[in-house]
């Protein structure tokens, strides 16, 4: 597995969680790091990215100002602070490290080649 992703689980709406993204075989300082999110029956969103070249961030208009990507070089992680949570933020959150340096691939998830495993979140009273 090159890419864990964790943190996942149940949340209040208002609440908070922070996913976390691990890499185990490269060091994702060299990569943009994306989070997409999918429900069932429904395609798969990019809600954020990082870029590596100037550390640019990019958040979808349904996270913009409750969402927070960030990574910390020493962890070789990467992650996203999820706050204000909201019964339709539920999905399943996937990471993605992407070897591209332009702005419009990083935002297309045909660039990303690493892929983590998913961590679902629910959010609900």
């Amino acid at each position: 597995v090159q890419l864990q992703a964790s943190g996942g689980g149940l949340a209040q709406p208002g609440g908070s969680l922070r996913l976390s993204c691990v890499a185990s075989t490269f060091s994702l300082d060299l990569y943009a790091i994306g989070w997409f999110r999918q429900v069932p029956g429904k395609e798969r969103e990019q809600i954020s990215c990082i870029s590596s070249y100037d550390g640019s961030t990019y958040y979808s208009d349904s996270v913009k100002g409750r969402f927070t990507i960030s990574r910390d070089s020493a962890k070789n992680t990467a992650y996203l602070q999820m706050n204000s949570l909201r019964p339709e933020d539920t999905a399943v959150y996937y990471c993605a490290a992407s070897r591209s340096v332009i702005t419009s691939y990083i935002r297309d998830p045909k660039y990303y080649q690493y892929w983590g495993q998913g961590t679902q979140v629910t959010v609900s009273s």
